[in-house]
């Protein structure tokens, strides 16, 4: 089958489309034909091998440990192995696997759902990184209300887009900052203000905020404080920015310890692949409350070109590979 394929740490210009085996199918485990790929900052990552921290959490120090780039996935279900329950041949996934950049993916049968059934295939690959990461960090870290106020940082990105969303549909009075080409499609999404970071100062501004998800990852913790309500929560996602070594880990570190100190709740996580959080996307998804933004869609063979245009920064919203 054809895949992308990388043998050592680089830019884009390590990436290959090559041969490679089929993926073996253990008892938990789905065979997917996959139609569609999303791409998200964690592939630059592990394609770059940087941070260094990356390699030395089992990622592979002098080279990846895994060749086939790719985690979000849509596709169909080509086999089962012999313990999966929940899905049969020719049913329509979503979800998340390792190597998904390529023809056929195997993914444990945990990290999958069906797929929503408003959605294309493109479009349903766009959603499980980034929109359980913004549904995690708002629910289950920010503890997001009804009627709070919330700002979203890097509100035109791929998880800044979902977050805006899933924020006002939980009741949220959502402001969305981000660059000025991005200010009519966060304003478009359902954002109540919208701070174009380009020109205007955010820590200049009057209103405070009951919960930030910052996912821009460039602020100080301190400007980010500046704006929080008395006892509000600041929730770090990813780990963008920083040195070669550790990246923005040392920022999330720091805002984890002093959240020891302050009235400020200031938080970090890394977001987990749940079946359950898969559905209740799907479900808000169907529903009309959520819809995945898609910039640009390249096929396989131009997967290189694809992770290139994301560590841009220009995208708005997601980037997709379709197989």
């Amino acid at each position: 089958m054809k895949a992308i394929t990388q043998d050592r740490y680089g830019s884009a210009d390590v990436l290959r489309l090559t041969d490679v085996a089929m993926p073996p199918v253990g008892d938990r485990d789905v065979l997917i034909r996959v139609r569609a790929a999303g791409v998200d900052p964690g592939v630059w990552h592990l394609m770059t091998g940087l941070p260094y921290v990356v390699r030395i959490m089992g990622y592979g120090l002098r080279a990846p440990r895994t060749r086939v780039r790719g985690y979000d996935v849509a596709g169909t279900v080509e086999a089962v192995g012999g313990n999966v329950t929940r899905f049969r041949p020719g049913d329509p996934v979503f979800g998340m696997c390792d190597g998904s950049f390529a023809e056929h993916a195997c993914a444990r049968e945990r990290n999958l759902s069906p797929k929503p059934a408003n959605l294309t295939f493109v479009q349903a690959a766009a959603v499980p990184v980034s929109g359980l990461t913004a549904l995690q960090g708002l629910r289950d870290h920010g503890r997001v209300e009804a009627g709070q106020g919330v700002l979203i940082t890097g509100a035109g990105g791929g998880v800044g887009t979902f977050a805006v969303q899933l924020a006002k549909a939980f009741g949220a009075e959502v402001t969305g900052a981000c660059s000025a080409p991005k200010v009519d499609l966060v304003r478009s999404i359902g954002a109540d203000h919208v701070v174009d970071s380009t020109h205007d100062d955010l820590t200049q501004a009057r209103r405070r905020y009951d919960l930030i998800l910052d996912t821009a990852g460039a602020r100080p913790l301190s400007q980010l404080r500046r704006v929080l309500a008395d006892r509000g929560t600041l929730v770090i996602v990813g780990a963008e920015g920083g040195d070669r070594w550790i990246g923005g880990i040392d920022r999330q570190l720091r805002a984890v310890l002093l959240s020891a100190f302050v009235r400020h709740t200031l938080r970090m996580f890394i977001a987990r692949c749940r079946a359950e959080d898969l559905r209740l996307l799907a479900e808000l998804i169907e529903a009309g409350k959520v819809r995945p933004v898609i910039d640009q869609v390249f096929p396989l063979s131009a997967a290189a070109d694809a992770v290139r245009y994301l560590a841009e920064g220009r995208a708005r919203g997601k980037v997709v590979i379709e197989v």
